[in-house]
């Protein structure tokens, strides 16, 4: 079943609450714009409703509902955890759930506060943490994906400069630590802010155990130009062969925000207008470092 089959509402929202979770029905429901494989929407003043919207989203629902409650406790910073779980039903086919709401506006964020936060989250991760198929190790595994963005968006005259900072990535040495636990899709729409100051980290549905190289990558994607060096200072545990992978797939995920971003301004199912000047600034920081 394919999200476009699937019309997700409030109505449908109110009625899985009063189904399931009779005592948070009667809170107001309002609709989160934005996110991909979820729907969100507001619930209260305290909580939101993250409904899937595709098949696969499922199981990474599960995932975070399992292991957010583990890590958030040792994080500076506010993320959402599960406070209840809706179960497949006769109105709705696939699990959902009701979080905890992160407050704040999306926004740009301070390097010390990114960096303080991604060393509380980057401890060794235990052997049952889940692993990610396509994410997580070295970017030579992801070179298909890097010539399917690049070719799809053509950037210009910048395809050169984008390629050569893939290739020094993937000549970079590999992570022989032992896998850390990783948000694993850290851009723009998935932290938010107040008073110009990040203030949660939001969307984890994605987390993963790997390396660290995969959240560092938002030292350009999030971060203003010449934040970097500052935000590495402070994260202290990233060597020369780390910052050049995380570079090189913050170039990778540049070029997927446009790509989104592209899909949205020509109509796509799944595509994100908003995304394109996101992954394009992020871009020109990174061929700026």
């Amino acid at each position: 079943m394919t999200d476009s089959e699937i019309e997700i509402t409030a109505d449908l929202v109110r009625e899985l609450l009063q189904e399931q979770h009779p005592d948070l029905a009667g809170l107001a429901i309002r609709e989160v714009e934005g996110g991909w494989g979820n729907q969100m929407w507001r619930l209260g003043d305290e909580l939101a409703v993250r409904m899937p919207r595709m098949e696969g989203a499922s199981d990474l629902l599960r995932k975070e509902c399992r292991w957010l409650p583990v890590l958030a406790p040792r994080l500076p910073l506010p993320v959402p955890t599960p406070v209840r779980i809706g179960e497949p039903s006769a109105h709705f086919p696939r699990p959902w759930s009701v979080m905890t709401w992160v407050r704040g506006k999306r926004g740009d964020h301070a390097a010390d506060t990114l960096a303080g936060f991604l060393r509380a989250l980057h401890v060794e991760a235990p052997a049952e943490a889940p692993a990610s198929s396509d994410r997580g190790g070295h970017p030579m595994e992801c070179t298909g994906g890097f010539e399917e963005f690049l070719h799809a968006i053509a950037p210009g005259g910048f395809s050169a400069d984008v390629r050569d900072v893939w290739d020094d990535a993937v000549a970079a040495p590999e992570w022989e630590g032992t896998p850390v636990w990783l948000h694993g899709d850290l851009h723009p729409a998935n932290v938010v802010v107040s008073d110009g100051t990040l203030s949660g980290v939001i969307d984890f549905d994605a987390m993963f155990a790997g390396d660290p190289a995969w959240d560092l990558a938002a030292a350009w994607l999030l971060l203003p130009a010449g934040a970097s060096s500052r935000f590495f200072k402070v994260y202290e545990h990233a060597d020369e062969a780390m910052i050049r992978r995380a570079r090189g797939l913050a170039a990778m995920k540049s070029l997927f925000l446009i790509l989104m971003g592209q899909n949205g301004e020509q109509g796509l199912l799944g595509g994100k207008p908003t995304w394109g000047p996101a992954g394009r600034a992020a871009l020109d920081r990174v061929l700026a470092a």
